[in-house]
């Protein structure tokens, strides 16, 4: 048997194949730290989970949240770090992208896109009722409301496996839904199952039923038909928090708190490239909005560049998106600013500069009125 020598800092990832590939990039930086990571499938039996680990003799253990095999590990009594988990317990932490903001971020993205109908796929999973609430929640803000359903996704279903079939009510739902309708569904492999359920009954994606998913994995994102648009993890971060709570963990110390880490916005493939607006002077002043929006620019150049007048703009600005052009380029700009605060580690007001505000002061201002959060609140936090 080989035993965790005297110097040794090896710690078990007991994972599934696509959370290790997450992961892995940024857990490699703590070898540097003396970190011997080992992997072990989450897949396995308990006994011989448990066998391994005796045999591999970690000082520490990561792992994921999975029902019924979770709680068995906790209660080895290693120090345990959770990575998709944001429900803390005592020997240990928990690290989880915020998955209220996920689906806030899916909302967000379809109301820009000019949608008046909505949909939700969920499963059983924890995340999903929090991604569903956070959807729900910018939706119905707006005085729209969600058609949902929930997905009993078969047990034993690898993550990647492509095998599994729309069910029949399933099929009902899709059918009976209004058209176009956008559907936020918790996962990629929502999205995928959702997709082929349209080729089955000739919906038409996006020009029907707009998809987007969750989690913005290449593998089934660009496998898809057509190609699926999906909420972008950062899981570099996640990685680099994971590492940074187990180190924590094996130093002594205790009473961790939740980490959560801030979604990216909307990797848009083909699935959801449309824009419902009809009007067609609406549709070309949102798309010069957003092809401008990072510039120093107005409301007034907008008019002047389609020459139109503002009393016109902003009444069917209002008749159509309920606001105001200033609060559609304000939203955009904010937009962007979230997404560069999530995925760059540039400072703040190099933020403001390339989203369109100028100066980080402009940019904290109009933050907190459209997000009702501080910029700093889209870095890496612990909540």
């Amino acid at each position: 048997m080989m035993k965790n020598g005297k110097g040794s800092r090896r710690v078990a990832i007991v994972m599934s194949e696509e959370f290790v590939r997450r992961l892995s990039p940024s857990l490699s930086h703590f070898v540097r730290r003396q970190l011997d990571f080992r992997i072990l499938s989450i897949r396995r039996s308990r006994s011989e989970l448990r066998n391994a680990l005796k045999e591999m003799d970690p000082i520490g253990l990561v792992t994921e949240w999975l029902p019924g095999i979770t709680d068995f590990l906790i209660g080895l009594g290693y120090p345990t770090v959770i990575a998709d988990s944001d429900a803390p317990f005592a020997t240990g932490a928990v690290v989880d992208v915020d998955d209220w903001e996920v689906g806030r971020e899916a909302a967000r993205y379809f109301l820009r896109s000019g949608h008046k109908r909505f949909g939700f796929l969920g499963n059983l999973f924890p995340y999903s009722e929090q991604r569903r609430a956070g959807f729900f929640e910018i939706i119905e803000e707006e005085g729209y409301s969600v058609n949902c359903f929930v997905e009993e996704e078969p047990i034993g279903k690898g993550y990647f496996e492509d095998v599994w079939e729309p069910r029949e009510d399933l099929l009902r739902w899709l059918e009976a839904l209004p058209k176009p309708t956008a559907v936020f569904a918790a996962h990629d492999p929502l999205g995928r199952i959702l997709c082929e359920a349209c080729r089955e009954l000739g919906v038409r994606v996006p020009d029907d039923l707009a998809v987007v998913g969750a989690n913005d994995d290449p593998l089934i994102c660009d496998l898809s038909f057509p190609s699926l648009s999906s909420v972008r993890i950062p899981w570099d971060r996640i990685g680099i928090a994971v590492g940074e709570a187990i180190n924590r963990l094996l130093e002594g110390q205790s009473g961790l708190q939740a980490i959560s880490i801030a979604p990216g916005g909307v990797q848009v493939r083909q699935s959801s490239d449309t824009f419902q607006v009809d009007d067609p002077l609406l549709r070309r002043a949102y798309v010069w909005l957003n092809q401008h929006h990072r510039e120093p620019i107005g409301i007034a150049d907008l008019c002047s560049s389609l020459r139109i007048s503002r009393r016109t703009l902003e009444r069917k600005f209002g008749e159509f998106f309920r606001k105001t052009p200033y609060q559609a380029l304000s939203e955009m700009r904010v937009e962007t600013a979230r997404r560069l605060l999530v995925e760059t580690n540039e400072p703040m007001p190099l933020v403001a500069e390339l989203a369109g505000f100028g100066d980080a002061e402009r940019l904290s201002v109009v933050f907190r009125r459209v997000t009702g959060r501080r910029p700093s609140d889209f870095r890496n936090r612990t909540g």
